[in-house]
């Protein structure tokens, strides 16, 4: 079975310029995910997408193979996930006849992943046959049940009213368990970008993690909380 880790890392960012490369305990940000795909058992190969030649000289000194660079009509704000990694699976496959089973994706503002969670998470993509993909997902520190729109009358309306006619006023104990996607790891079949054109599908297994242990740097904000948690 061939597994690649893709890492996809643009040059540009809005929310901390630089942001692949900016320092994180005495490392570039994107050096962590690099680490941790190189440290797994079931990865076999480790690439880095980038439109950046710096942060791919960078990638390369930390292990990973950056075979091309990203165009630079897919390193956009606005490009999502799927036409990135169908580049990569394409690029590979044209250039060096290399056809993966099994696709993980990590996102560099990851910087804290123990690589067995990564093996764990193939290995669950393995167990499900029929699933299209694997999510890492974790409880929310606030619950949906307790979430509002605003009404185009200016009053609260509740998200989970089709749930429970008064889904914000149940107890703790009583709210049902619900997760969100946190970003952490996720493992898809090639069949699922190809014949799905989807980095999810709709049958998406999840693999539950620790919300004490998820952290995810998009913001100054966030980085500043992520390096006093790490201190």
């Amino acid at each position: 079975m061939k597994t690649v880790a893709i890492i996809p890392a643009r040059g540009g960012s809005k929310g901390i310029k630089r942001k692949n490369l900016v320092d994180f305990q005495g490392k570039p940000l994107v050096a962590h995910s690099i680490i941790h795909a190189l440290e797994s058992e079931i990865v076999d190969r480790v690439i880095v997408s980038t439109d950046d030649e710096e942060i791919a000289e960078v990638s390369k000194k930390y292990g990973a193979e950056v075979p091309f660079l990203r165009p630079a009509e897919l390193a956009e704000d606005h490009v999502l996930d799927y036409p990135v990694f169908r580049h990569a699976l394409d690029w590979l496959q044209e250039n060096e006849n290399y056809q993966s089973d099994v696709v993980v994706h990590l996102r560099p503002t990851a910087p804290y992943r123990k690589s067995f969670w990564i093996d764990e998470a193939v290995q669950l993509l393995l167990d499900h046959p029929s699933a299209h993909s694997v999510r890492s997902v974790s409880e929310p520190n606030m619950h949906p049940y307790r979430t509002f729109e605003i009404d185009n009358t200016g009053y609260l309306d509740p998200i989970m009213k089709d749930r429970h006619p008064e889904p914000f006023l149940l107890r703790r104990q009583d709210l049902p368990p619900m997760y969100f996607y946190n970003c952490v790891i996720d493992v898809t079949k090639p069949s699922t970008i190809y014949e799905l054109e989807s980095m999810t599908g709709s049958k998406l297994f999840p693999y539950i993690m620790n919300p004490d242990e998820v952290i995810d740097i998009d913001s100054e904000r966030d980085l500043l909380i992520a390096r006093s948690i790490f201190k």
